[in-house]
């Protein structure tokens, strides 16, 4: 279907890769992996030919069909939910624009053989577009995707930035098409409109070439990975779990086999140097020599970087954390209406509990943290925080509060004052900001740079109670995993809200459903509240 080979492609003298070749064929899923920077947008963006590689090609029949969702989706406005789905093919939105004003001109009576003519032929070509079906596959790729009929028709720019995500997706979904590039698919994404994409994917007869940072749902799909790491593109024939095993078995091969040619290069070495003065070994010498410029030296990269810290010993806190008695939240509407939250809400979270918030988008799962780490006010009720409990707070918005103009050295200096310098220059290693990175403006950090940069603030205090709504956003998957071991070992409590499956299964103790207006409490892991609510949150 795409036949990718000898791809090479640079970006002002930085090689992004070498010769690179890989195929994907019809009907396969394929994950794209890769550290940020390594070029896998670059390599999206090759495959639709809007860039130009530097040598090699990417060959695919003219008349196949490729979709591209990326997290650019550019301005949406002038148009409902539904329409701007429907307009995903321009042609569709074309010709159901033209079918309209010609059906409205004859109402009006305005009757001509050439009007007729041209009805004909655009319904024709419309209904061999699929064009009577895509109003109902918009609306269902909607509704999978978290947005109810109800809001269908409302205008796009009246939505949120991470919904008129979903709008962009059921953009691609809807179209059908034969190839679909996904870039991060499932950000913005609750867990329940994953499981959904998963499994629309899974049925989908055309192939998908994408990345995500989400374990669990590049488990449940891909075949095959192609990584692009260190100027070169490598395949593996399977899913995610066995890439990381086989591209750690690759390694340990190539780190013997770089090995072993250091200590033959070495012993060749020193017998040149031994015996190159001596006429009697002179032929001899000059073979070695002969040979060692022939040899190609194994080049063994080095490994990826991940963040890398653990947390301060906390003090102990009293073993109720956190008490909610009868707990409601109401919100008043910009319109003046009341949006009632929840409600009724009672609990304790004990100490050293790990407690995931779960539920459908606009549930309320921030809001309750909020009103837990007393952010906002409760309408009804009351939550209280336990004796000696010290809150550490992450929020998706948290970036929100970074100062632009300020360093990222500035800005963790302004939270911690009583900290020296080199405690500060080490917490942000651990956090990946080394050497020259200190001195970054906030403003051109990218969304995984000012995550890591709130999870540093955070760090500087010890915590007893975290509360974390979206850590693992902008995060790849081996920055998760570091985070997951961190909290693992962390001799705290733990309240999580959190879409990444693979993160929550490996630390909840106890899940808290946000639904319906109310929470209910389920004793036990995630995997056992899966079990419980039959497979879906």
């Amino acid at each position: 279907m795409i036949t990718v080979a000898n791809l090479t492609k640079s970006y002002g003298g930085q090689v992004l890769y070498q010769n690179g070749s890989f195929f994907i064929g019809p009907g396969e899923k394929v994950g794209l992996v890769g550290p940020n920077g390594a070029g896998k947008t670059s390599l999206f963006r090759l495959i639709t030919g809007e860039e130009r590689p530097d040598s090699g090609s990417i060959d695919y029949a003219k008349s196949l069909r490729i979709c591209y969702f990326s997290q650019n989706v550019g301005e949406l406005k002038g148009r409902s939910a539904l329409e701007e789905v429907i307009h995903g093919n321009p042609r569709l939105g074309f010709l159901k624009n033209e079918i309209s004003k010609i059906e409205k001109a004859l109402e009006d009576g305005e009757y001509s053989d050439e009007l007729l003519e041209k009805l004909g032929d655009y319904q024709t070509e419309f209904e061999k577009l699929g064009g009577y079906d895509i109003e109902y596959q918009a609306a269902e790729v909607l509704t999978g995707l978290g947005i109810l009929p109800e809001a269908h028709q409302r205008p796009v720019e009246s939505f949120s930035g991470g919904w008129k995500m979903r709008i962009a997706l059921a953009k691609v979904l809807a179209q059908k098409p034969e190839f679909i590039l996904m870039d991060e698919p499932t950000n913005y994404l609750d867990v329940e409109s994953i499981i959904w994409l998963e499994n629309w994917l899974k049925n989908f007869k055309g192939s998908v070439f994408m990345t995500s940072h989400d374990r669990d749902f590049m488990n449940g799909l891909v075949k095959k990975v192609v990584e692009v790491n260190h100027k070169t593109i490598t395949v593996y024939s399977g899913n995610y779990d066995f890439y990381e095993k086989e591209r750690e078995i690759r390694r340990e091969q190539l780190v013997a086999s770089s090995e072993r040619q250091q200590a033959m290069l070495q012993k060749e070495e020193e017998f040149i140097a031994k015996f190159a003065a001596r006429a009697s070994h002179a032929a001899q010498v000059q073979s070695r020599v002969k040979k060692l410029d022939k040899i190609e030296r194994i080049e063994v990269m080095p490994e990826d970087q991940a963040i890398n810290f653990e947390f301060p010993k906390p003090p102990r806190s009293g073993n109720d954390v956190v008490k909610m008695e009868s707990v409601g939240k109401v919100y008043v509407t910009p319109e003046g209406s009341e949006k009632r939250v929840f409600s009724g809400v009672s609990g304790v979270v004990k100490r050293l509990e790990r407690v995931a918030v779960v539920g459908v988008n606009g549930a309320g799962k921030s809001t309750l943290l909020k009103v837990i780490a007393g952010l906002i006010d409760s309408t009804e009720g009351k939550a209280e925080i336990g004796a000696n409990v010290n809150v550490g707070y992450f929020s998706q918005y948290s970036m929100d509060v970074l100062n632009p103009q300020k360093t990222v050295f500035e800005e963790v200096r302004d939270r911690v004052k009583d900290k020296s310098d080199g405690f500060m220059r080490n917490l942000l290693a651990a956090f990946l900001f080394r050497g020259d990175d200190v001195d970054k403006k906030v403003s051109v950090l990218s969304g995984g740079e000012k995550s890591r940069l709130i999870l540093a603030t955070i760090l500087t205090n010890p915590c007893n109670l975290l509360i974390l709504d979206e850590p693992t956003n902008h995060l790849d998957i081996r920055s998760r995993e570091v985070l997951v071991e961190a909290l693992k070992a962390f001799e705290g409590t733990l309240l999580i809200v959190s879409h990444d499956r693979h993160f929550l299964k490996q630390l909840t103790t106890q899940v808290a459903e946000v639904n319906r207006g109310g929470v209910t409490f389920y004793p036990g892991s995630y995997n056992e509240y899966l079990h419980r609510v039959g497979g879906h949150p």
